[in-house]
């Protein structure tokens, strides 16, 4: 895949990422080392056995979990030193998430789960609405603005959420195992639906994944072993 922006500092910059927990008097470290960037339009599949640490890692790039050592940066800013206001902004603008259950909102509709991020950045009502409309096309659910998450099946939830994910065009969209709650027919759709709107589209996405099908749509494989990165053909059988 051609990467136009490459003169660009990367949007993202990982360096001497550590982090541990302390277990009784112990402490277990969970990653340790971690150095890698991510360049604008790419997709990085983030593989490892259960407990690996990717969970972990995931929370440490969007600024939720504070490094024990090391910096992240997101569009050449460093968050590191971000206090909680300044990061809640920086992930309302910058990064879009996607998870295993969708986290929608129950008792919400389609639309107002979808518009949520534009309405937190103070977007204007039409544009939201229009915003909103061109979303639900995108992800095959045009006309479906009123109804309410229990009425959609799995699929339809998880593609919900990938609009909501994109609709405020973040730099940055952190993906954990998206398709690891659906069975392997809808799971595919919504691998499509992925692979679409970010390799046609240039965005850039991080997924965590313990699926081969799903890391085969990446650009590149990250994979964690005992909390270090190592190349994907060195990692446990996963």
């Amino acid at each position: 895949m051609d990467h136009p922006h490459r003169d660009r500092p990367p949007i993202l910059a990982v360096a001497n990422l550590g982090k541990s927990y302390a277990e009784g008097l112990q402490r277990r470290t969970v990653l340790a080392d971690i150095d890698f960037t991510v360049d604008r339009g790419e997709c990085i599949a983030l593989i490892g056995q259960s407990g690996s640490g990717k969970s972990t890692l995931l929370n440490l790039l969007a600024g939720i979990d504070k490094p024990d050592t090391g910096d992240v940066e997101i569009m050449g800013r460093s968050i590191a030193a971000m206090g909680e206001p300044e990061l809640t902004l920086l992930r309302r603008a910058h990064i879009g998430f996607i998870y295993q259950f969708f986290n929608l909102i129950p008792t919400l509709t389609l639309a107002e789960n979808i518009g949520l991020p534009l309405e937190l950045n103070r977007t204007p009502a039409r544009e939201r609405r229009e915003r909103v409309g061109d979303w639900l096309a995108r992800v095959g659910l045009d006309g479906r603005e009123a109804a309410f998450p229990d009425e959609l099946s799995g699929g339809e939830q998880q593609r919900v959420a990938i609009a909501r994910a994109l609709i405020h065009d973040p730099a940055l969209v952190l993906a954990d195992e998206p398709t690891g709650n659906l069975d392997a027919r809808t799971g595919q759709v919504v691998l499509d639906l992925l692979a679409h709107l970010f390799r046609d589209e240039g965005r850039t996405l991080i997924l965590v994944t313990h699926s081969r099908k799903v890391s085969a749509i990446a650009d590149r494989i990250l994979a964690l072993d005992n909390g270090r990165l190592t190349t994907a053909s060195e990692a446990l059988s996963w």
